[in-house]
Order: structure tokens, then sequence, then C-alpha cells
């Protein structure tokens, strides 16, 4: 595998109304998209180099700094500013904290502009998916699990959003399965159904991967390789 190729990526999964009648956000990509065309994804997308400059206004919580740190070339303040930024610029969405940011970088000039600070303290890294061989893009990916309370933004205002995504809506979890989704996002769902009745982050984070054309889950902060899933 030639990781070159492959391109760091951050996705936000925000779960809704998780003791009672639990949804997530989800948008359909276009299609015309070079990248999964037609499937409905989470919120997300490419780590920009601006994005390990950018001052928190509250840091990324352990355990997860240490496990998106582990494997990785990425740091995991990088990998959480892009979280939130593509967040952002998709859904019109904001996960921050009040605050004057006046000298924000191009890319997170809006973000700053609605009087807000990222805040990286809400994200929960749950899961790290490498893009199989054969698509004209790859990307590295790493899933973070948001609360929708932690959001500062109204949950069902999509006016900002940019065009990347379109129907973006709360879909049931039970229900999200039926949807056109790729291999990827199905895996994360039934992990993120497993973990419905956990408070906090998880003992360990599935990391989907490919090693002489065979699909592993390797566990980060872990021992146990599950292959040929």
């Amino acid at each position: 595998m030639d990781k070159r190729e492959i391109r760091d990526a951050a996705t936000v999964i925000v779960l809704r109304d998780r003791s009672t009648a639990p949804k997530i956000l989800m948008g359909q990509r276009g299609a015309g998209a070079a990248f999964m065309p037609s499937k409905f994804v989470f919120p997300g997308g490419a780590v920009d180099a601006v994005d390990e400059t950018v001052p928190f206004g509250r840091p990324l919580r352990q355990p997860c700094a240490d496990r998106l740190a582990e494997n990785s070339d990425r740091s995991p303040h990088g990998l959480a500013a892009a979280a939130i930024r593509e967040f952002w610029e998709e859904t019109g969405q904001q996960i921050g904290v009040p605050g004057k940011w006046p000298d924000a970088p191009r890319g997170w000039r809006g973000f700053a502009a609605s009087g807000h600070w990222p805040d990286a303290a809400p994200l929960q890294f749950v899961f790290r998916a490498i893009t199989p061989p054969g698509p004209p893009r790859r990307f590295d990916a790493r899933f973070f699990l948001v609360e929708a309370d932690a959001l500062t933004t109204n949950p069902d205002d999509f006016s900002r959003a940019e065009e990347e995504l379109s129907y973006l809506h709360w879909v049931p979890l039970s229900e999200a399965r039926a949807l056109d989704l790729p291999f990827i996002t199905e895996v994360v769902l039934a992990e993120i159904a497993a973990g419905l009745n956990r408070d906090g982050p998880p003992e360990q984070v599935p990391f989907f991967h490919h090693e002489d054309e065979r699909h592993l889950i390797t566990r980060l902060a872990g021992r146990s390789p599950l292959d040929g899933v």
C-alpha cells in the first residue's frame, strides 16, 4: 500500500435522542461525485494543512488523542480540527465554544465570524478505516461521534450548508442501514448501534484496513486482529 496515494480524512457522526429514539445526521453525495457517488454518508472530508494550526476552545480529550496518534503520521489535533471544519462546511452545523477569533486563517473565517472557537472536547474517536483499493480516491478516515447537544447551532437548520451533500436529514438509527451506503458506513453504523448504552469512548477503536488483499480489523489500544471481515 502506497500511503502517498491515501489522504487523511475525518468524519463526524452526530447522535441525537440517544436514550429515546436515536437518530444520526446523514446526507447524500451527488451522482457525479468522483468518490462514492449517490451514496448516503456522514459529513466529513480531507485534512488541510491549516487544520494543524488552529486553536481549540477546548482540547481533544483522552484517551481519544492517544488512540488517534497510534500508527498515524497525522496529529490528533489536525484530525479533530478537520472533522469540525468539514462538518461545518457540509452541514452548516457547528461544534464550538463562544469566543472572539479575529485572526482565523482562510478556511476557518466563516466559523470564526459566528463568534466561536472550534471545540474538540465533545469528539469521541470511535472508528478508523482506510478505503479499499480501486476507487480513484482513497482516504484514511477517522470517525468521531458527537452528541447533538454539543452543537451550538439549531440542529434542524441546514441553510448554511455547502452543496457537497444533499438531502441532509436526521435518520432513525434503526432505519439507516436500509439506505444506499458504502460498506464501511454500514460497519460503522453497527458499531454505533452496539455502543448506544456505553457512557464515554469505547475501550478499543476498530481500525479497518487491508493487507495482502485481505480486509482486516485491528483494535487501536488493543491486540486483537480479526481477519476476513
